[in-house]
């Protein structure tokens, strides 16, 4: 099974790992990186200040340079674009789950979610579209906000329904703004949506359907899905994600491909079927030949178990339990 997995991109740690899956019965997924492509652009400015926009973004850009965040990297990359020019960013300071802050020419200015200077509800036609707000803000009012466009992966809207085929439940966690994480969640027939999360809100709500005697599969890509992966009952990361998520996970997915999260399941399924008919095989041989070589026909038949008919019949079971999970090599998942 892992040898399978391995070729179909599945990077499988352990064999303890394959056999939880096959009880997944919910699969939480992360939405950035892991439903959509991760690589998100900036679509929109919306300038409220007296700078001009070149001046915003690059402000804005300058902050973000300083975060791994793949929307921090969309905004730096439109400022390479324009030939923005980066500023010097002194107390550069990461708000957890929320976003950042730092000093530029003495002012101090915060950039992050609507959770961390104050949802906008004039952005509220854009954010139900799937796009995600930036906000730029200094001395308590809002400067500026940029809207990011993540493209969903090709095959998300089919692996979901694939999963919902298993009878698996998707949830969708996500920091993101509650309306774009609706959206996004609507396009691709998620089950349900948590928004605007901290990073221990997702640990929290892994434990939460736990106790709700729930199997756990969690797929994410970055730091902030660590804890998570750890605390599933299965951690699938992306390939494309960071390490710390794929060092945590016990299954990694290459190229960040969704559709092979839906293959594991199978494969796992497919491989546990062959594990059980194995056993089946291998007691069968046993519960017929051991009362045979121990004489109980004897009495009726006269018939004792030659050794070499026991040797052979050894040799049978072995080769039959040793092809039959070769099969699952030429299984299609």
């Amino acid at each position: 099974g892992v040898g399978k997995g391995a070729k179909e991109g599945i990077l499988i740690k352990d064999a303890a790992t394959l056999e939880k899956l096959h009880k997944v019965n919910v699969v939480v997924m992360d939405k950035t990186g892991t439903i959509t492509k991760g690589k998100p652009e900036l679509v929109s400015l919306k300038n409220r200040s007296e700078k001009s926009d070149a001046e915003v973004v690059a402000i804005l850009a300058s902050l973000e340079h300083k975060s791994e965040h793949p929307i921090a990297h969309a905004v730096v990359t439109y400022a390479k674009e324009k030939n923005i020019a980066l500023l010097p960013v002194e107390r550069f300071e990461a708000i957890k789950g929320k976003g950042i802050s730092g000093t530029i020419g003495g002012v101090q200015y915060i950039a992050g979610s609507g959770k961390l200077v104050g949802s906008d509800a004039s952005l509220e036609e854009e954010t139900r579209a799937g796009n995600t707000p930036v906000f730029l803000a200094a001395g308590g009012k809002v400067l500026a906000a940029v809207m990011v466009a993540d493209a969903i992966k090709e095959n998300a809207k089919e692996s979901v329904a694939r999963l919902h085929a298993l009878g698996i439940k998707v949830v969708m966690l996500t920091g993101d703004d509650k309306n774009t994480a609706a959206a996004i969640a609507r396009l691709v027939g998620i089950d349900e949506v948590v928004a605007e999360v901290m990073p221990e809100d997702k640990l929290n709500i892994i434990k939460k359907l736990q106790a709700q005697g729930r199997v756990v599969a969690m797929a994410g890509d970055g730091v902030n899905d660590a804890p998570a992966l750890a605390a599933a009952d299965v951690g699938i990361a992306m390939a494309t994600g960071t390490d710390v998520a794929i060092e945590t996970a016990g299954i990694t997915l290459l190229h960040g491909d969704i559709s092979k999260l839906v293959k594991a399941i199978a494969l796992s399924k497919v491989t546990m079927r062959g594990i059980k008919q194995n056993l089946f095989w291998a007691f069968f041989y046993n519960v017929v030949g051991i009362p045979l070589a121990g004489g109980l026909l004897y009495p009726v038949f006269g018939w004792l178990l030659n050794p070499a008919f026991a040797g052979l019949a050894m040799a049978f079971s072995s080769v039959s339990v040793v092809g039959n999970s070769l099969r699952i090599k030429a299984k299609k998942i």
